[in-house]
């Protein structure tokens, strides 16, 4: 598995498609403080999109989308100067309404979604994305498009096994959308999601990822990257922004914190597994990185789940 599944996988990404608006006219739409990354897709027509804090409106235009991830207020409009109703005052009275009509619809119609991310571990992702990703339309994304058409579809047309046909295609439009940012941004932005598009640091970031507890070395991480030692520490430095042993231990407590969440592995087992060669090392390594024993994290986390209750999303609760 690649870097960038891995790191979605240990996120335990839950994608959720929400519905659609369907407007005419002049409109403007407010949303508020959001948790996890949102999304919409223009099928038809274009609007504006306004982030709290961001110095100016972005207008995305049909067969575009855009992914919002600093979980600040937001505002679509097809005009700016128009008078906004929060999106609560728009919601579907029924539950089987997917599409919301607004002014009538024909003019403008998007689709919007979010993603949930596990509580904790968010920050892997969401720090190396800017509040708005917005994806222009181009001939070489066709994919995404089949993507969101598809979407479109189940919402419009519901039949069985609809939930899980529009999770997996949200899922896609994440994921290609993460492809096409990092295809466009330039290559002196820093952080492990930027560093994947450097084909010879991914392959060392692969392999730490692939085997985190064979015992790496400077020299042995350079040779995945066909470097020497000093040309790969100085350039891992430069893309990733932490050195590669600081890495491979961010990582490393990244899958314990999961294991010491999820299953029911020993504290030893878990530092075992990681590379570390007695349970006390673990420990220590552990404490340093995440403030906490592992026993304490553990036990913190399990009853934090077993506490909570997994709500059910309803279609029609958001736009």
């Amino acid at each position: 598995m690649d870097s960038l599944s891995q790191v979605l996988s240990l996120l335990k990404l839950r994608s959720y498609v929400s519905g659609g608006f369907d407007a005419a006219g002049d409109w403007a739409v407010q949303f508020g403080a959001h948790e996890g990354i949102k999304f919409h897709a223009v099928l038809r027509g274009a609007c504006w999109v306004s982030v709290e804090g961001a110095p100016a409106a972005v207008k995305v235009s049909e067969g575009e989308c855009f992914l919002l991830a600093g979980g600040k207020p937001f505002r679509l409009a097809s005009d700016m100067r128009a008078a906004p109703v929060d999106v609560s005052t728009l919601l579907p009275q029924v539950d089987d309404e997917r599409i919301v009509t607004y002014n009538g619809g024909g003019e403008f119609l998007s689709i919007g979604g979010y993603f949930t991310l596990a509580d904790g571990q968010a920050d892997l992702l969401l720090s190396m994305l800017p509040p708005l990703v917005h994806v222009r339309a181009e001939a070489d994304r066709a994919t995404l498009r089949w993507c969101v058409e598809r979407m479109r579809q189940e919402l419009s047309d519901a039949q069985p096994g609809e939930f899980i046909v529009a999770q997996q295609l949200a899922t896609l439009v994440l994921v290609q959308t993460l492809r096409l940012h990092l295809s466009n941004e330039p290559r002196e932005k820093t952080g492990w999601l930027f560093a994947l598009s450097d084909r010879r640091m991914r392959a060392a970031i692969d392999a730490m990822h692939a085997s985190p507890g064979r015992r790496w070395t400077l020299q042995t991480l350079a040779e995945q990257a066909a470097m020497s030692r000093t040309t790969f520490a100085l350039r891992f430095k430069e893309t990733v922004g932490l050195t590669p042993m600081a890495y491979l231990t961010r990582w490393r407590m990244m899958l314990a914190a999961d294991r010491l969440t999820h299953s029911r592995d020993s504290v030893s087992e878990i530092g075992l597994a990681l590379g570390y060669e007695s349970e006390k090392s673990f420990s220590t390594a552990f404490k340093r990185a995440m403030n906490c024993s592992p026993r304490r994290y553990g036990r913190q986390k399990k009853a934090g789940i077993g506490g909570a209750q997994q709500g059910v999303e309803k279609p029609g609760e958001q736009v």
